[in-house]
């Protein structure tokens, strides 16, 4: 019913930091992109001059779509099963609060 991918947003303050999802560079915030709903992702946050900043967003059973499934019969079971159409992104929006590096001593 829902696919097996979801939209996800990502935001930073301040805006313009680089986002890695699972050790790639997808682009910079704020930034917008469909992620596979049935994997575990690795988010960073990355702007120079700040901190790295990391979020995991984990994938869960959607119970609600299990039941729809069932309903409507053996078929959509075996393809939601399949595809991981049946698993749901814990959030869909994830924003990072970045903070400044201190100054290293001399």
């Amino acid at each position: 019913f829902k696919g097996s991918s979801e939209k996800v947003n990502f935001s930073s303050n301040p805006d313009g930091a680089k986002i890695y999802v699972n050790g790639q560079m997808i682009g910079e915030t704020p930034y917008q992109m469909n992620l596979s709903s049935k994997d575990t992702h690795t988010i960073e946050f990355r702007k120079e001059g700040y901190e790295t900043r990391t979020y995991i967003i984990n994938s869960k059973m959607a119970a609600g779509y299990l039941v729809l499934d069932i309903l409507f019969g053996f078929i959509p079971v075996i393809v939601d099963a399949a595809t991981g159409a049946w698993m749901t992104l814990e959030t869909a929006n994830v924003m990072a609060q970045l903070e400044k590096k201190e100054a290293s001593a001399p």
